[in-house]
């Protein structure tokens, strides 16, 4: 039987404490082509509060206010001036406060189902909001849920606003200031719009707006497969040819919960596309594999997911199928950005083989594959996206339309457990309904903070019966429950 769904307690606008000074933000080529995004939908659960519900709600109002006058964006509203440029307005209109009560479920309820439970999409508002509506509608939207012995707090905001590097920390500083730490924000957001990634060109839009490039009522399976550190120091062990036990006393995913925003790999989540280049110049043809390549940790647990996921499609041999990976270019950029640059400044790198290869090559021929189109991802690469949208802008093709595509957003970098309202960390991490299309998959550090990673994977029902009952998949994979 279906849970029932939330009641709405109360709704209301909350405004940022001190009016902004800053001006218009224009969009930039990495902020556009998410006008076609659905808004993202992000939140935590946690255990019960230690204050009544009736004292809690106004405090979290409170502390948002004044995370909203050092995110002022997210109290704005999109505005497209009459020569076609769309700007944040920073207008301090305010953003959507939503208190729900679902008290008829308990936290066992909602992490015991093998599947995520479909509760969690009832925790979100703005559901298949697209991103270019922030004309009239808030940039951002928080719900607080509560349940029998237990909260949710969920966000959704607008894609063309931010990314998952910007979320997270509007979402880190919100709950900082919920819990009274005042006296040293950690990161404060950078506003600044002098880079490459501010262009000239105007992206023409149809009367109305963009609507999103995949089918949103299509039926989808959603599941949490964790991947423990010892299981993928042994998947890397594998993948870089090297006996296991390895001496890894270090612990690399460990580092990487660290959340260094300079390191050289993937971050946030997909943006604009060069599929036409890239089926020229990437490494989507057999090639000879270097023994010397060092593999990460996180591009063996994706190629691990490309050859169990293509082998449960059942694709034929010749089927061309693309992982995409995105990544952050914050650090790509020269000169670079701030590492808390506030908006959009991701790319998403296609990686192509044909299924045949996928299936045949072993797991580090298809890792070097990945590994080699994010390194070359440098300063010339971005620029070299840049260059194609500009010639021809365009909304991001989100979707999986040939069957045959994987597309891995989010990261195991993201601070995600690193918010404390006042009542201690998160039991868990979760999204709503937005941008879910089969194929989607979402990467999470796990909640223990020594290097574990949850993917969060979103498949046709059919394919997800098959992925979870593909032995090299499960063999390093858990379920989580």
């Amino acid at each position: 039987m279906p849970s029932p769904a939330p009641t709405l307690v109360s709704k209301c606008i909350v405004f940022p404490d001190q009016k902004s000074t800053l001006g218009n933000l224009k969009l930039s080529v990495s902020d556009l082509p998410m006008l076609s995004c659905h808004y993202i939908q992000k939140g935590c659960l946690f255990t019960q509060p230690n204050l009544p519900i009736h004292s809690l709600i106004p405090f979290l109002k409170s502390a948002l206010s004044r995370t909203l006058s050092l995110f002022p964006p997210l109290a704005g509203r999109l505005t497209t001036h009459s020569n076609g440029y769309v700007y944040i307005a920073c207008n301090d209109a305010g953003v959507h406060f939503i208190h729900a009560n679902a008290t008829a479920l308990r936290i066992c309820d909602l992490l015991s189902p093998l599947d995520v439970h479909e509760s969690f999409k009832q925790f979100f508002t703005f559901d298949t909001k697209v991103s270019y509506t922030g004309h009239s509608s808030p940039i951002l939207a928080v719900q607080v849920t509560e349940l029998a012995d237990g909260l949710f707090i969920g966000c959704a905001v607008n894609h063309a606003v931010t990314d998952g590097t910007s979320f997270w920390n509007f979402f880190n500083t919100f709950a900082q200031l919920t819990r009274g730490a005042t006296n040293c924000i950690r990161n404060i957001p950078d506003f600044h719009r002098q880079s490459v990634l501010i262009s000239d060109a105007v992206l023409r839009l149809p009367e109305g707006g963009p609507q999103v490039t995949f089918d949103a009522d299509a039926p989808l399976r959603e599941r949490i497969f964790s991947f423990s550190r010892e299981s993928i120091q042994k998947l890397k062990a594998k993948t870089n040819n090297r006996r296991w036990p390895v001496n890894n006393t270090s612990g690399e995913l460990m580092r990487k919960q660290n959340h260094d925003h300079y390191a050289k790999e993937n971050n946030g989540k997909a943006n604009t596309i060069m599929d036409n280049w890239f089926k020229v110049n990437s490494n989507s043809k057999p090639q000879t594999v270097s023994e010397t390549v060092e593999i990460s940790s996180f591009q063996s647990v994706c190629a691990l997911l490309w050859r169990a996921v293509t082998r449960a499609r059942k694709l034929p041999a010749s089927k061309m199928t693309t992982f995409r990976m995105a990544v952050n270019c914050r650090h790509r950029i020269e000169p670079k950005l701030e590492a808390y640059y506030f908006g959009n400044a991701i790319q998403s790198v296609p990686t192509y083989a044909s299924a045949g290869d996928v299936l045949s090559k072993d797991l580090r021929w298809c890792a070097e594959l990945l590994h080699n189109n994010v390194k070359a991802h440098d300063d010339a690469m971005v620029r070299r996206f840049i260059d194609d949208w500009e010639r021809n802008p365009r909304c991001f093709p989100l979707g999986n339309p040939d069957g045959a595509s994987i597309t891995m957003g989010s990261s195991p970098r993201f601070p995600m457990y690193d918010n404390n309202f006042g009542w201690g960390r998160p039991l868990a991490v979760r999204s709503g309904k937005a941008n879910k299309f089969d194929g989607k998959i979402s990467a999470f550090p796990g909640r223990d903070g020594t290097g574990t990673v949850d993917l969060e994977v979103v498949l046709s029902p059919e394919t997800m019966v098959a992925l979870q009952s593909d032995p090299e998949f499960m063999k390093y994979a858990t379920c989580q429950l």
